[in-house]
């Protein structure tokens, strides 16, 4: 397997895949042939020719022959995936149905559908029909159930800490990144490197194999290089795979420090209580609903809410008023008393989280409660500073002694 890693393989994609190990890539991602079948050249309005999909690669006979053609590499690529593993398709109305039609037949299952809106779409410039401005892609996984990778927190980091939506508004591939030769594209659906990225950045850990059995001028292996993720290409175009190798070759790899995401599952879990036996929050206190208008509710001395009559812990009192799931920690909000600003109850979170990592340095009881109390004098302090550093808006109940917070 090491002798195909970040390789090029040229040759039919199906007869490729045959010979490559069962269960051995992480991630498929497939541009395959639309089936466009055009039949007349198209022409803008000042009689310049529209540079369209017209390569031979993809002409089919027939729909029952493009059906065919889509089991045939969906079969090999399922052969080769992971049962953990995942495979993205993107397409057109021309084949994406079909295609979705094919790999439910063979047991995918779908997790979703998402569009690529173009901000820079080309017009249709015989005006009979609305400017096709998207295409769509399919992600999904190759066993119901089994576990699959899928970076959210990563996602929510890349769109201004908001959940990433399945709509993405990006530009296709035009400028400097669109690549030619002697002033023609060297690939008529070249995608864009920032569409790969949050395809690989999403489905992917560092040092996970990405294949692509459509590799054409190797727009997924250049952007799982950045990544620090490896790539199988294939690839029967000799043309695509020079242009590939060079165009790889010349991509710096991300620092291995920059690829790092602690996801917050892994971190030290902080329970709503613990805000109130720090005095970060008081019995009593109310609590908002969203950052500007919304709901209020009254936080008890036992560590739930109530919100007039709905009383449960922020995350059922929150769902319940959202009448769909809820994260507390995101959603209720209280005052910084300092600016007279609402803040997440994250925030709060935070601070007592960095104390416990903090508290956790050079230990192997991760499992093990660990009272603030039996901790070093140094480290005894830590509350209060990292109160002061993170919200300076919120002190302690006593200065010079940290109350006692067991970690769970």
């Amino acid at each position: 397997m090491e002798s195909i890693i970040d390789t090029i393989l040229p040759g039919d994609c199906t007869e490729i895949l045959a010979d490559l190990p069962e269960n051995s890539v992480d991630l498929v991602f497939a541009d395959p042939p639309y089936n466009l079948q055009l039949s007349q050249e198209l022409y803008r309005p000042n009689m310049t020719k529209v540079d369209a999909v017209n390569d031979e690669w993809d002409k089919f006979e027939s729909l029952e022959e493009y059906d065919k053609f889509t089991r045939a590499w969906l079969s090999a690529c399922r052969r080769v995936l992971k049962d953990s593993g995942a495979l993205w398709v993107i397409g057109t109305y021309h084949n994406i149905y079909r295609v979705g039609a094919i790999l439910q037949a063979m047991d995918y299952w779908i997790l979703n559908d998402v569009i690529f809106i173009k901000t820079n779409p080309m017009p249709n410039f015989r005006g009979v029909r609305f400017t096709n401005a998207h295409e769509t892609l399919i992600w999904a996984q190759k066993k119901k159930g089994a576990k699959y990778t899928f970076n959210h927190h990563a996602m929510k980091s890349l769109n201004d800490d908001l959940q990433m939506r399945s709509d993405w508004y990006l530009p296709i591939c035009t400028g400097k990144e669109r690549i030619k030769i002697n002033g023609a594209k060297a690939h008529s659906t070249q995608k864009p490197e920032s569409l790969l990225y949050r395809v690989i950045l999403s489905s992917t850990n560092p040092g996970d194999v990405v294949l692509d059995p459509f590799f054409g001028t190797g727009t997924t292996g250049a952007v799982a290089k950045k990544l620090g993720r490896h790539f199988i290409g294939i690839e029967r175009d000799e043309g695509y795979i020079q242009i590939a190798r060079q165009r790889i070759a010349a991509v710096q790899p991300a620092p291995e420090a920059a690829l790092e995401q602690q996801e917050p599952r892994s971190r030290p879990k902080v329970p709503f209580g613990a805000l109130l036996e720090a005095g970060l929050l008081t019995p009593g206190q109310t609590l908002y609903f969203g950052p500007k208008d919304g709901a209020s509710a009254t936080v008890l001395a036992n560590g739930h809410i109530r919100c007039n009559d709905i009383t449960g812990s922020i995350h059922q009192v929150g769902r319940t008023l959202a009448n769909a799931p809820c994260n507390g920690w995101e959603n209720w909000h209280y005052v910084d008393e300092r600016t007279g600003t609402r803040r997440k109850l994250d925030e709060l979170r935070q601070v007592i989280r960095l104390q416990a990592e903090n508290s956790m340095v050079g230990s192997d009881l991760k499992d093990e409660k660990t009272p603030l109390r039996d901790l070093n004098e140094k480290d005894r302090g830590g509350l209060v500073a990292a109160t002061a550093r993170l919200h300076p808006g919120v002190s302690s109940r006593d200065s010079s002694e940290p109350p006692d917070l067991p970690i769970e």
